[in-house]
């Protein structure tokens, strides 16, 4: 357990909880640097599949950064893998679950981004807020948020700042589901279990490709792109341990690797 963030193991899935609710989980150098090594140990365990990230307390997942510590003469400082120890993690195969309970606020918002589902609270409201304090989003939001949404959605938010519940979120298309507050973390933890029920090699494969594809010019070329997930896909024991459970009509006994 760290000072600013929180890190529970349930089997195979890792709860990483914001844990600076006296800021709305603002984030400062020291939480940042928290984070990564939280997210570097979650990349390095073959027993972790999947990662839910969530904010403590109820009023915010994170505001972002942390502007008063800033403004108080603190150092700007974020790790090699980005705010929160995500937003620059370009290499990571596993799943990572953003359960929004609250503001999702500036680099909080990039965060939530940044992971591949976002689970929302009906009180959650997200927006990239920067122009209007001067700065701008630069940890991934001006480029993660048109590629998931499209450009005008996207520029509507972006050129505004303005805030967007939750319910709006699902209709722009990137929150995966709203719940009501209290049942936050047991829908992420179902997401989860869905994810599990799943080979993490084939998982692994699954998200490597669809967003490395994204990069290539075309279909082709991304369904013809290399994709290491893929090789160590077809290398695991999960390629023979599925078809072999299937034939058995039994439950599969996946391998991390």
């Amino acid at each position: 357990m760290g000072e600013f963030c929180t890190v529970t193991r349930e089997d195979h899935l890792l709860v990483v909880t914001i844990n600076r609710p006296e800021v709305m989980n603002a984030l400062h150098p020291a939480a940042n640097f928290e984070l990564a090594a939280a997210f570097d140990d979650f990349a390095a365990d073959p027993e972790l599949w999947v990662a839910i990230i969530t904010g403590a307390g109820d009023r915010a997942f994170s505001t972002g950064n942390d502007l008063v510590f800033q403004a108080r003469g603190g150092a700007i400082e974020v790790p090699p893998s980005g705010f929160g120890g995500l937003t620059n993690r370009f290499d990571l195969v596993k799943p990572v679950i953003a359960a929004v309970n609250g503001y999702a606020m500036g680099g909080g918002f990039e965060i939530a981004l940044a992971c591949d589902l976002i689970i929302a609270s009906d009180n959650a409201v997200f927006a990239l807020p920067e122009p209007r304090v001067g700065l701008a989003a630069l940890a991934g939001g001006m480029h993660r948020l048109p590629r998931q949404i499209g450009l005008k959605a996207a520029m509507g938010m972006l050129l505004t700042g303005r805030r967007v519940p939750a319910q709006e979120g699902k209709e722009l298309g990137f929150v995966n589901e709203v719940v009501p507050a209290a049942e936050l973390m047991a829908a992420a933890r179902r997401w989860a279990a869905l994810i599990l029920e799943c080979a993490p090699s084939s998982i692994r494969a699954t998200k490597e490709s669809a967003l490395r594809g994204l990069e290539q010019p075309g279909l082709e070329a991304a369904m013809l792109g290399n994709y290491p997930s893929v090789g160590a896909m077809f290398m695991s024991r999960n390629f023979r341990e599925g078809p072999r459970a299937f034939a058995e009509k039994r439950k599969p006994n996946w391998a991390g690797e």
